[in-house]
């Protein structure tokens, strides 16, 4: 199989777990008579450096060339001072709409081997802990208009959260269709109790649901849905949510598994196109001393090769290869605890390029 790969490096520690991602995709291209052509492009911190843009037309063009990209964190201190349109993270809404990325599903798994890590009680992580959130990502609030202006004396600021039909019917199907292939349970998480566009998602859903007589649909207001996260997420199969919304439960989520370090995620739209990340930041105080995790890096390549190129034996050999590693008690500093073998980012991306050579 021939598929050309966009590689965005992102900013501060994130070039330490690309490249190691980017090793283990070579691996898995020379083990099994692939042909990949890696393309770099420049977004966020490093193309506010090189372009003064957190994302130029021409590397969005490069984007949307490739037949899927793989993106580092971004951001950082060295571009916190600067205007709104400015900022790293402008970029990745802008690569987000652009590539028309419209959901990001964002798995919640604790791997067994970290389960004494995860902050919640013994007798909660033994339930189990295996959930999606698919979160609507060009909408909402963050996609709204924006306005601060002066109003008797004093400042006001106005954020609107649009949301139309077709936006909402379309992630819906997403939720419908994942669930379809999981446990057939979906939860739709809102605020239906105050917001209008949280009233006009249970309508379009209530309407999607009986296309999907198989799947156990409910709903849920979010500051419960926060609260079960923490109390019984073993209830959980698929999540599917606004785009606000499923940015705060998502983090929440990562949280309860272990280690952040752990997490990928994949932004999709109609196509088989798409953007994978993991879903921690840049890590700034970590940035060149060979500490932070790749593994969540590592596990966003292989969602890539399985949801977007369908490659999903090799997908699975790169799982393998991270629950071997595991299994043998290495662990990077993210991730440590007593008894097990500490280990810097380069080492554990070896470690794993070893485990699937010799599988």
């Amino acid at each position: 199989m021939q598929k050309k790969i966009g590689v965005i490096w992102g900013d501060c520690s994130s070039v330490e777990i690309v490249e190691q991602a980017v090793n283990v995709l070579k691996t898995i291209e020379k083990k099994y008579s692939h042909s990949f052509e890696y393309i770099d492009i420049a977004m966020g911190g490093q193309a506010i450096d090189l372009y003064g843009d957190p994302l130029p037309s021409h590397e969005l063009d490069k984007c949307l060339s490739c037949d899927s990209v793989l993106l580092g964190a971004i951001g950082g201190p060295k571009w916190e001072g600067l205007p709104g349109e400015k900022r790293p993270e402008k970029g990745l809404l802008r690569l987000r709409a652009g590539m028309g990325l419209y959901s990001n599903n964002r798995p919640a798994k604790i791997w067994p081997q970290l389960a004494d890590a995860s902050p919640l009680k013994k007798e909660i992580v033994d339930k189990g802990i295996d959930f999606i959130i698919v979160r609507e990502l060009i909408g909402g609030v963050y996609f709204g208009n924006h306005e601060t202006h002066e109003e008797n004396g004093e400042l006001k600021a106005i954020d609107s959260m649009p949301y139309s039909e077709h936006e909402i019917r379309r992630i819906g199907k997403i939720g419908f269709e994942t669930a379809m292939k999981r446990n057939k349970k979906l939860c739709m998480v809102d605020k239906a109790n105050v917001l209008d566009t949280s009233r006009l998602w249970r309508k379009v859903m209530d309407e999607l649901k009986k296309e999907y007589p198989e799947v156990e649909y409910s709903v849920m207001f979010v500051d419960n849905c926060a609260m079960q996260i923490c109390k019984n997420p073993s209830q959980f199969d698929v999540i599917v949510t606004e785009n606000m919304f499923g940015d705060i439960l998502s983090d929440e989520a990562s949280e309860i598994t272990g280690s952040i370090g752990m997490i990928p995620s994949s932004s999709l739209g109609d196509g088989t196109r798409g953007l994978y990340e993991p879903i921690h930041g840049s890590a700034p105080d970590i940035a060149g001393k060979d500490i932070v995790n790749p593994i969540a890096c590592i596990l966003s390549a292989a969602m890539m090769l399985q949801y977007s190129f369908d490659l999903k034996e090799e997908a699975k050999d790169i799982e393998k290869a991270v629950n071997a590693v595991l299994n043998q008690g290495y662990r990077t500093q993210d991730m440590m605890s007593e008894n097990m073998k500490l280990v810097g980012c380069k080492q554990m991306g070896q470690l794993i390029v070893n485990e699937i050579e010799k599988g």
